[in-house]
């Protein structure tokens, strides 16, 4: 249900992850067997429109267990940070990069706000700031957000993100073809549903998750009026997720509308860059 946003937010959502980090690692969704011989969790949209990574260093906001992050130290970046406000979830990727091999210099995780990424990480800039996708929604304001994130982007260097579409927020749970709910609503989304997306039937107690809508614009405004150039804003018809169930599963693991039917993005993905210096 939409509401004004709770004062226990925060905690609340923390409580959740905390919770589900321990379902993840052992999940058949994330599967860590599979990643550690080598399987890549980052998406080949994401490789194509981030590019050689090569001898770069790497800021992974809300990083979660780390798969991504430790996936773009495998592409050969030079030092990756991941940052996540879930101790557990951070324990979990420091022992990932372990049993990988990697030390500390080459890829580093930090339990941490979001909004106190500049006072957490070690660096104070990077030449890539990395969110993947199914993070904005955990934040209240995208502003407030873009401008810490971009304050961490080294000169010449660039902010990427790959987000869920939020037109798929607004469309019928059933079917995803009738517009439901309010696309423009700043109103709080409160829901109290069990289980996991990486387990839909585990047991769990901390339930209760408060999550936000943000229009595509207010994330591009927010990038440009924190001091970043737009390089693209591609819009994808695909998504991770059966998010409707009349989405089909494709080859390359994404599912898509049927071809009778009307395609709509899906996914969303941002580069925006900060010019050299001088």
């Amino acid at each position: 249900m939409y509401s004004p946003t709770p004062d226990d937010w925060r905690e609340a959502n923390r409580a959740r992850w905390d919770e589900r980090v321990a379902i993840h690692t052992a999940s058949d969704f994330y599967d860590l067997d599979a990643f550690r011989a080598g399987k890549d969790a980052l998406r080949a949209f994401e490789l194509a429109e981030v590019g050689d990574v090569t001898g770069k260093s790497l800021l992974h906001l809300q990083c979660h267990i780390g798969l991504d992050t430790l996936s773009w130290a495998r592409h050969g970046a030079a030092h990756v940070v991941g940052l996540d406000f879930s101790e557990p979830a951070v324990d979990a990727a420091r022992g990932l990069a372990r049993e990988l091999g990697f030390t500390p210099d080459r890829a580093a995780f930090v339990a941490a706000d979001v909004h106190d990424a500049a006072e957490a990480v070690p660096d104070s800039s990077y030449d890539i700031v990395y969110t993947g996708i199914g993070a904005l929604n955990w934040l209240p304001d995208t502003r407030r957000w873009a401008e810490i994130a971009a304050a961490l982007v080294a000169p010449g260097g660039f902010l990427y993100l790959a987000e869920f579409h939020p037109l798929t927020d607004c469309l019928d749970d059933a079917t995803g073809s009738t517009i439901t709910y309010d696309y423009f609503s700043r109103d709080a989304w409160v829901d109290e549903t069990p289980g996991t997306y990486a387990d839909l039937e585990a047991p769990t107690v901390h339930n209760r998750s408060v999550e936000w809508q943000h229009p595509v614009g207010d994330v591009v405004s927010a990038l440009a009026a924190a001091g970043l150039r737009i390089e693209f804003l591609h819009e994808h018809d695909a998504s991770l997720f059966q998010r409707f169930a009349a989405l089909e599963r494709h080859a390359d693991g994404f599912h898509r509308f049927p071809s009778d039917r009307p395609r709509i993005p899906l996914m969303y993905s941002i580069k925006a860059s900060r010019p050299a210096a001088g």
